[in-house]
C-alpha cells in the first residue's frame, strides 16, 4: 500500500461540512484515499511519495457533470458559430457521422488531458453518436489510459428525421441494441464501489432525438442495475415547444411521465424551468448539471442556479461538449458560472422596484458547486471534499504567478475572480495526473498533433 504526504500548502480548501480552509496545511493519503487532513506540523513525516507545496492553494479536485467530448474534434467550426442549438446541431450532424473508433479514443484523451490541466479529476461524458463502428468502449479504455475517473453515458438517439426527431436518420440506432449494448456495457465495466475510475451510466440524447418509449426501458434498466440516468433537458425555448407539441407536455413534466424523475436522474442545463419544477427537483432529489459557457454560447439563456439552490436543489457543473463551449476548462467554468449568476441577479434586480437585489453568487460557492455539488449530483460521497475517508483527489496551483498579483489577500477567492490558470498539480487516486504544470500519461504534442489531423480529416470529408 503506497501512502502519499502533502505538506507546506499556503491553504488548503477542504469543502468539508465545516469547509475548512487551513493554513500551511497538508494531507497524508494511503493506497488513493485520505487518512489525515490538516496543519502540516500535525501530519505524519514521511511517506513514500512527499510533495511539498509551499506557495500553492490546494483544493479538492473539480468534477465535471456534463462534456461531449468528441466534440474537441469539431471547435469553431465556421457554420456553427453563429447558431442557435437546434441550427447547430444540423450543421454539425453530419461532420460528427464521419467519426471513427479512434477518433473517439483521440478526442477522449484530449478533452481529459484540458480538464486535468484546469483542475478536474473526474467527468462524467455524454456519447450518443457511434458511427462507423464507434462505441463506448473506445471512451473508457482511451480515460484509462489519462487516469481520470470517468462517468461514462452510454448515450442514444432512435428518433430521427423520419420519425419527427431532429437528426438525420443516418445517425440513430435501433432501440432493441441500444438496450443490449447499455446492458452489456454496465455488466463489463460499472464498478459502484469507493474510488471507481468508471461507472456506466444510460442517457438517451434528449427529449427530441428518442422515443417515449427508449426512454422509460432505458429508466426500467437503469433502475433494475442500480446506475444513474442523464439528458439534456430544459436547454431551449425550442426543445419547450417541441415537448409541448409533440408530448403535450412541458420537457419537466414529460419526464415526470416517462418515470425519469428521481435521486438517480441528473439533467443537463435546466435553463427554462419554473418554480414549481424546480420544487419538484427538489422534493425529488433530481440533480442539475449548470453548463454556463455553453448555455451562453448557444444564446440558450440563463438558468436560474440561485434559486435552485436557496430551493435545495443539487447542482453541479459541466463544461457541456467541446463545440459549444469550444473548451474544456474547469475553472474557468467555475468562474463563468460565478459572473452568469450574478449577472441574473442584476437583470432581476432591475425589476424589484428598490426591494433589494438577489444574493450574488460568490467565489466560494462557484467552487462548492464545483465540488460537492458535482460530487452529490453523480451520486459520488467519496468525492466532493478532502477529508478523512474521501479520495486523494485534488489540484494545486502557485499563487507566485502574474495572474494573482494584487489578490493573494483572498487567494481562494482569486482563483475564482482572476484569470483561469492551468493548474500546477492534478492528482487522482494519490496518482499524479500534472505534475509541475505538464500531463504525465501523455506525450502532449503528440496528442496535439494527433487531434488535429482527426479534426481536418473530418471537416475535408476524407
Amino acid at each position: 500500500m503506497s501512502t502519499l504526504l502533502v505538506r507546506h500548502a499556503k491553504i488548503l480548501v477542504t469543502m468539508d461540512d465545516h469547509r475548512r480552509e487551513i493554513p500551511d496545511g497538508g494531507l497524508f493519503a494511503r493506497d488513493g484515499f485520505i487518512e489525515q487532513v490538516g496543519p502540516t506540523d500535525q501530519l505524519p513525516a514521511s511517506a513514500d511519495e512527499v510533495l511539498d507545496l509551499s506557495g500553492h492553494i490546494l483544493l479538492p479536485g473539480l468534477i465535471n457533470t456534463h462534456h461531449h467530448f468528441y466534440q474537441t474534434l469539431t471547435r469553431a467550426v465556421p457554420a456553427a458559430q453563429d447558431a442557435n442549438l437546434f441550427n447547430w446541431l444540423k450543421t454539425l450532424y453530419p461532420i460528427w457521422a464521419r467519426m471513427r473508433p479512434e477518433d473517439i479514443r483521440i478526442s477522449t484523451q484530449t478533452a481529459l488531458i484540458e480538464l486535468a490541466l484546469s483542475g478536474c479529476t473526474t467527468a462524467s461524458d455524454h456519447l450518443y453518436i457511434f458511427p462507423n463502428g464507434s462505441r463506448l468502449d473506445d471512451e473508457i479504455l482511451a480515460a484509462r489510459e489519462v487516469g481520470l475517473r470517468l462517468h461514462a453515458s452510454r448515450g442514444s438517439m432512435s428518433l430521427g428525421q423520419s420519425k419527427g426527431g431532429l437528426p438525420p436518420d443516418s445517425v440513430v440506432e435501433d432501440e432493441a441494441y441500444i438496450l443490449k449494448d447499455s446492458q452489456r456495457l454496465i455488466e463489463t465495466y460499472h464498478d459502484p464501489n469507493p474510488g471507481s475510475m468508471t461507472q456506466v451510466v444510460l442517457a438517451p440524447c434528449s427529449p427530441f432525438s428518442v422515443s417515449s418509449e427508449l426512454m422509460r426501458q432505458s429508466a426500467s434498466l437503469a433502475r433494475e442495475y442500480g446506475v444513474h440516468l442523464h439528458t439534456h433537458l430544459a436547454e431551449t425555448q425550442d426543445e419547450e415547444s417541441f415537448c409541448l407539441q409533440k408530448f403535450g407536455y412541458r420537457p419537466v413534466g414529460y419526464m415526470e411521465v416517462l418515470n425519469w424523475i428521481g435521486p438517480d436522474v441528473w439533467f443537463a442545463h435546466s435553463v427554462h424551468v419554473s418554480q414549481q419544477e424546480m420544487h419538484l427537483y427538489s422534493e425529488t432529489g433530481c440533480g442539475v448539471a449548470h453548463c454556463p459557457g455553453s448555455n451562453m454560447r448557444l444564446a440558450s439563456g440563463i438558468a436560474p442556479i440561485m434559486e435552485m439552490l436557496s430551493q435545495g436543489v443539487r447542482v453541479g457543473l459541466g463544461v457541456d461538449g467541446s463545440a459549444s463551449n469550444d473548451s474544456s476548462h474547469m475553472l474557468g467554468e467555475v468562474r463563468l458560472a460565478m459572473l452568469l449568476a450574478r449577472l441574473n441577479a442584476g437583470l432581476q434586480g432591475a425589476s424589484l422596484s428598490g426591494e433589494g437585489t438577489p444574493p450574488l453568487m460568490t467565489a466560494r460557492q462557484a467552487l462548492e458547486i464545483a465540488t460537492r455539488g458535482s460530487a452529490a449530483v453523480l451520486g459520488r460521497t467519496d468525492l466532493g471534499s478532502l477529508e478523512p475517508g474521501k479520495c486523494a483527489d485534488f489540484f494545486a496551483i502557485d499563487l507566485n504567478r502574474l495572474e494573482y498579483t494584487g489578490s493573494l489577500h483572498d487567494p481562494v477567492a482569486a482563483v475564482v475572480f482572476c484569470s483561469p490558470v492551468k493548474v500546477d498539480y492534478t492528482v487522482v487516486g494519490g496518482k499524479m495526473i500534472v505534475k509541475q504544470g505538464q500531463p504525465v500519461p501523455v506525450d502532449l504534442p503528440l496528442l496535439v498533433e494527433q487531434h488535429n489531423r482527426a479534426s481536418l480529416r473530418l471537416l475535408r470529408n476524407e
